[in-house]
């Protein structure tokens, strides 16, 4: 049987909730210490009896998901430190189960030393445990008769580990409901093992399943000789506390009725108390096992506080919803003896108030009585939770406003024509605004447009409605106009606005420029020209300075394949035709963008090659040459591929691409020596490269995908990488490298188990995209999507649309219900962009050792010519025990293991 447990990423039931982080999982919780005062054969290790409400335990981290029940139990003093230890996951033995749940029932001041010593003879405990164990006979937590044929041949009474099935008896007695369980022993428990359990266990677990607290693990067993953890077992009674009626001397719960900084007040049981808190208070919920903010405790409403001397400790919320009562009505007027007179419709009735009364505008501001106005609407609040139901606050819901004021642009929605502003009190307040509001800066009409967030402004409010908002200093604009000419210095623009006349503007000192296309544009990228220049947006500060320049279009004109007729070096005039024999001439200048068959083209390498008959693409501005590219290759699709007419054709954007060629070129195929013509097929991609005289095939590139896993980066810009086991190495330096968001990267950026796209041009890498690897377990799978559990603990649901690929046990297969609940799996996009699962494989072994120089573990030979023992680890296997994380090192000899591999790694490693 396991109990049902509240994982932190869950809320269940608090009834489920009970035993539920007493047995569900085999690590992490709240250890309880044995305090043994001697050592001896049989004996509990000698422990510091000390408790632990001065800080957090060495093994129990911030963030543990037990971290709540530990806080809690250590303050009230029902756990006890063990040399800064709790030991989560160690089992718990009998004697220390019993000491807990006297301190959980708060019987302590029931222990008498003198009964000890009448224990029966076979149950020996450590003398610390004595008065405790004596004292669980007395009230029927154990019982002499069941104990007294306890096997204690092996080990002493005290150190027996509790089993799952005594554990039972122990709660289900420590929640006195021991007659309830006793009258159900006479019906089977319907577990596969009933037999396995003892007659006078079958009523407890019978009880314990109606209400809900357990169910069978795996194969509908109850597992009765199953050990429980001092984790599981403490969290359960942290959770207890919940169903019983037992106080603890420092544990305060009441209404919360004041907040400031440094201090919460509870009413509790009638009477204010205060406590004291700081930074390291620990602040929880009841239906949440992480941690809370303070922000989350709100006036009135229930809170537990564990502390003493007036300070706290811990703080949880019991119950989140306020405990207050609403009345709406018609603000009449303010009464002598502290009252207030109000229209309920049409009764007029009276309500008190004190100095703790808050009174609130509608834009939840702090105001005096005096400022509200007869004919307002209010909202009182009162507390319900004492009989007095004093008045808590006083709110304005509508009335009117009039009045100026200094503050500070917040918010504003354009949508619902509001403005929210902070005040010179420091308050925040919304106000409506209209078509008539009035938006200065010195003698300049504005917009609302204008109004940025943080804007230091003078306003004015008449009913309620903004009238003028005068702004205290200038703020970012944007305008926008084509662009005419930049400054000789660079420092000046001149643009001409839309439907105005030219204006000059001063640009900062490195001005931003985005151009579509153009990585790290910089002022030289721009067009300029008095009818042709770019369109663009200008964003200026409020020293009216340009910090901005995008461009938001562009009148340049494309011309393709044109035929070069001359081209004079001193003038820097080109003569071209275009495909219809139609002359055309342009001006080459240091701003035309050049592009020929080299990394680093000049425009006097540009000048060699053109030549009469040189073919060329270039754009254009008016006569202006923005860009020439000497065409050396054709990226296309193959259309045709023509051997006895020795023609290839390609489909190129809109057009089909003919190109001769004398001799078979050269045909080049990543991973395929010797590669021909006749490796190529219609609709692949290819990278054609024309000969010197632009008339002929030189070479044909294959341009494929291929994914791999980085090995190791070398130097100069060099990789060594794997695919299906087999490492080969290539240069990545001259190619575009981008990470899994699609940001740029380099060479340096990446590292040893990244999954890479790799985009090849022939043998040629051109691109690098790093593929995202996702490592989890599929927890819910249907036809369109995966509910996957990472090895952080998150759980993400992953729709899946277009093509799919699960690879499992050898076989591709094409939907996700290939996929069962429990596979690990390796997530990833294939090259072709479809979406990939990789299964991993799973063995059950028993761990040997670790090789921490070569990175593996051993594991036990199921025979002598069992080879299969040695397995190499992932650069960050996942090593854990339930939620628990633990470390290779951590692994003992013979422990059961569960491994998941990949190409034979590990990827994680699941201890038993």
């Amino acid at each position: 049987m396991t109990f049902k447990y509240n994982h932190p990423s869950h809320s269940k039931k608090v009834v489920s909730a009970v035993l539920a982080g007493m047995m569900a999982l085999s690590a992490g919780g709240a250890a309880m210490a044995a305090e043994s005062t001697e050592t001896g054969q049989g004996q509990t290790a000698a422990i510091t009896n000390t408790a632990a409400p001065t800080g957090l335990f060495s093994d129990i981290k911030v963030g543990y998901w037990a971290e709540k029940h530990v806080y809690k139990l250590a303050y009230q003093g029902i756990l006890l430190g063990n040399n800064g230890l709790f030991r989560p996951g160690d089992a718990v033995t009998q004697q220390e189960a019993v000491t807990m749940a006297i301190r959980f029932m708060n019987q302590e001041g029931q222990l008498n030393t003198d009964t000890a010593a009448a224990l029966p003879t076979n149950m020996e405990v450590g003398n610390y445990f004595k008065p405790y164990v004596a004292l669980a006979l007395q009230l029927g937590l154990i019982d002499k008769t069941e104990e007294s044929t306890v096997d204690v041949s092996k080990t002493s009474w005290g150190q027996k580990p509790a089993s799952r099935e005594w554990i039972t008896k122990l709660l289900i007695r420590s929640l006195d409901k021991d007659a309830e369980a006793k009258a159900q022993n006479n019906q089977a428990t319907g577990f596969a093992d009933n037999a396995s359990i003892s007659e006078s266990g079958k009523g407890y677990v019978n009880l314990a399943v109606s209400l809900d607290l357990a169910k069978g693990v795996e194969g509908n067993k109850f597992n009765p000789t199953g050990s429980v953890t001092r984790a599981q077992l403490a969290t359960f009674f942290s959770r207890g506390e919940s169903l019983t009626d037992t106080t603890y001397p420092n544990t305060s719960t009441g209404y919360v009725t004041g907040l400031k900084d440094g201090q919460i007040t509870l009413v509790v049981d009638g009477k204010a108390v205060n406590f004291a808190v700081n930074s390291s208070t620990p602040y929880f919920t009841k239906d949440s096992e992480t941690r809370a903010s303070s922000t989350d405790v709100k006036l009135y409403t229930k809170v537990m506080v564990v502390g003493s001397a007036g300070g706290a400790s811990y703080v949880e919320v019991v119950d989140a919803t306020p405990q207050v009562e609403s009345v709406e009505g018609t603000f009449a007027r303010s009464l002598s003896g502290n009252k207030i007179g109000i229209f309920v419709g049409e009764n007029y009735e009276t309500y008190s108030y004190d100095e703790a009364t808050a009174f609130i505008d509608q834009n939840g501001n702090a105001i005096k009585l005096s400022d509200i106005t007869a004919d307002s609407i209010i909202e009182i609040q009162r507390e319900t939770f004492s009989a007095d139901k004093k008045t808590v606050a006083i709110r304005v819901k509508s009335g009117i406003v009039n009045k100026s004021d200094n503050g500070v642009i917040a918010e504003v929605s354009t949508s619902g024509k509001t403005i929210k502003l902070v005040n010179a009190a420091g308050a925040t307040e919304q106000f409506a605004y209209n078509d008539n509001l009035l938006v200065t800066y010195q003698n300049r009409i504005l917009s609302v447009a204008d109004l940025k967030a943080g804007s230091a402004v003078k306003y004015t409010v008449k009913d309620s409605v903004l009238q003028t908002i005068a702004l205290s200093q200038g703020v970012e604009q944007s305008v926008r106009g084509t662009l005419v000419e930049i400054g000789g210095n660079q420092s000046t623009l001149t643009f001409k606005r839309e439907g105005g006349s030219l204006e000059a503007k001063l640009l900062t000192e490195k001005p931003e420029v985005i151009i579509n296309g153009i990585q790290d544009a910089t002022l030289n990228d721009l067009i300029t020209d008095a009818t042709n220049g770019d369109q663009v947006e200008l964003s200026l500060n409020s020293d009216d300075q340009v910090t901005r320049i995008q461009v938001i279009g562009r009148q340049m004109e494309p011309m393709n394949g044109v035929t070069v007729v001359s081209y004079n070096s001193k003038t820097k005039v080109l003569t071209v035709l275009d495909n219809n024999k139609k002359p055309f001439v342009f001006t080459l200048d240091e701003k035309t963008k050049l592009d020929y068959n080299t990394t680093k083209p000049t425009l006097a390498g540009l000048e060699s090659l053109l030549n009469d008959g040189r073919k060329l693409d270039l754009t254009y501005v008016g006569t202006r040459a923005l860009s020439v590219k000497v065409i050396y290759k054709y990226e296309g699709t193959i259309s045709n591929i023509d051997t006895s007419g020795k023609k290839i054709s390609l489909l190129s954007g809109n057009q089909t691409i003919t190109v001769p060629y004398t001799t078979a070129p050269t045909v080049e195929i990543y991973n395929k020596s010797g590669a021909s013509l006749g490796d190529l097929k219609i609709g692949d991609k290819v990278t054609v490269t024309l000969g010197a005289n632009q008339d002929v095939v030189q070479k044909v590139a294959l341009n494929t995908v291929a994914q791999f896993e980085v090995v190791a980066l070398e130097t100069n810009g060099r990789i060594r990488v794997k695919s299906d086991l087999l490492t080969s190495q290539f240069y990545v330096d001259q190619a575009v490298l981008t990470g899994e968001s699609g940001q740029t990267i380099t060479p340096s950026q990446l590292t040893a188990g990244n999954l890479i796209n790799v985009t090849f041009e022939g043998a040629t890498p051109k691109a690098v995209q790093v593929v995202k690897r996702t490592l989890a377990e599929v927890t819910a799978v249907d036809a369109s999507s995966v509910t996957l559990k990472q090895f952080n603990g998150q759980t993400e649901i992953v729709p899946v649309s277009g093509s799919v690929k699960v690879v499992k046990s050898g076989s591709t297969l094409t939907s996700l219900t290939s996929l069962t609940v429990g596979d690990r799996v390796e997530m990833t996009k294939d090259t072709d962009n479809s979406t990939r699962f990789r299964v991993l494989t799973v063995m059950s072994k028993q761990f040997w050792s670790y090789d921490g120089v070569g990175n593996q573990i051993l594991v036990k030979r199921e025979t002598t010519t069992d080879t299969n023992y040695r397995f190499a680890l992932g650069s960050s296997v996942f090593v854990h025990q339930g939620d628990n994380t633990l470390s290779v090192q951590s692994l003992r000899d013979n422990d059961n293991i569960v491994l998941y591999l990949l190409n034979n790694v590990i990827l994680e490693i699941q201890k038993q």
